[in-house]
């Protein structure tokens, strides 16, 4: 990385960062002219179900971040992760990648979930794309189903793996302020790649775990959504996760990515949508249909060494559950 990107590297960030210190200290009312302020006026955003697809800051306020933070109060943001680099995909530009927890006092009403006056962690993963200055592009994955499960809804049937508040990197690493060094990125990136490109050749077959640990730690983590749950090793993912989503879902096709960048030894990519499948039934409880369905998905990687160590994953179960005629929000919360 030269110094010239290093730096542009490190005002993204710095701009971030700005964004969420002004964003986590703004009443509901202020939303929209903290967006005003680092947004561009054509400004893009995507979210999951219900956010979806929006445009400008000005919606965006009024329909992501006031609701949440009238819902949670003073808001407290535990950042696990935080990166930036150049996307490989497509038009490329400059983006920078936050994961954590959104944690307050679940005080109101949000997305019709019911108030519990307790603690609540909403999971997320964000990207921003940020140039000359402006944040003009986001993509916001939070964990719906995670959030309804605090409240005391338990919308799908017993999740595979387990069900605990995920952690950040074992390392203690993830907080990437400082640009890394180019030549691990490199690494990273190739790695990932590499785990992409094995499991996109194999999407139909069980496959054994010497492809897996060609890329992955034999004591890999993978963090899954709710719904799904996390797991430890290859053999216990692939017994609690991977096996029993390909065999539940049909002629999966990659789609690609809206972005996928390393820095240092993370890398992360999201999709809108990653994937496309026919589920054959079984998949978190659902009958089988032979609808294309599409699902969006967020993935963020720790490098150990040579392998993967840990994958900390979001997808967008309420949309995938949409388009097969379930609205797991309003199904679960009209027969509170």
């Amino acid at each position: 990385m030269s110094d010239a990107q290093a730096s542009y590297t490190k005002a993204n960030k710095e701009q971030v960062l700005r964004f969420y210190a002004a964003l986590d200290q703004a009443a509901p009312a202020e939303m929209a002219a903290v967006l005003n302020d680092y947004m561009a006026p054509d400004y893009r955003f995507r979210g999951v179900h219900p956010f979806n697809e929006i445009d400008g800051p000005g919606e965006v306020a009024a329909n992501v971040w006031e609701p949440l933070w009238r819902a949670l109060g003073p808001v407290q943001r535990r950042t696990d992760i935080f990166m930036a680099g150049h996307n490989v995909v497509g038009d490329g530009g400059e983006w920078v990648c936050s994961m954590g927890h959104l944690v307050g006092l679940f005080d109101e009403p949000w997305l019709g979930i019911p108030p519990t006056g307790k603690l609540l962690y909403l999971r997320f993963a964000d990207f921003n794309r940020v140039h000359d200055g402006k944040i003009v592009e986001t993509g916001f994955f939070c964990d719906v189903i995670g959030a309804m499960r605090q409240a005391g809804f338990d919308p799908l049937p017993p999740q595979t793996g387990a069900d605990i508040l995920v952690p950040g990197p074992q390392t203690h690493d993830g907080l990437l302020l400082e640009p890394q060094s180019a030549a691990e990125g490199e690494q990273t990136l190739a790695l990932v790649t590499q785990m992409k490109d094995d499991l996109q050749e194999s999407y139909g077959t069980r496959v054994p775990p010497e492809l897996l640990q060609r890329t992955w730690h034999d004591n890999m983590t993978w963090y899954g959504p709710s719904g799904i749950g996390t797991t430890h090793t290859i053999p216990r993912y692939q017994e609690q996760h991977q096996y029993p989503f390909r065999e539940a879902l049909d002629n999966i096709v990659l789609n690609g990515h809206v972005c996928r960048f390393a820095e240092g030894r993370y890398a992360c990519w999201f999709g809108w949508p990653n994937l496309t499948m026919t589920p054959t039934g079984g998949f978190l409880g659902m009958p089988g249909c032979d609808k294309r369905i599409d699902m969006r998905v967020v993935d963020i990687y720790r490098r150990e060494g040579e392998k993967l160590a840990e994958n900390w994953v979001l997808i967008d179960l309420p949309y995938w559950l949409l388009q097969q005629g379930v609205d797991i929000i309003g199904r679960t919360l009209r027969h509170r």
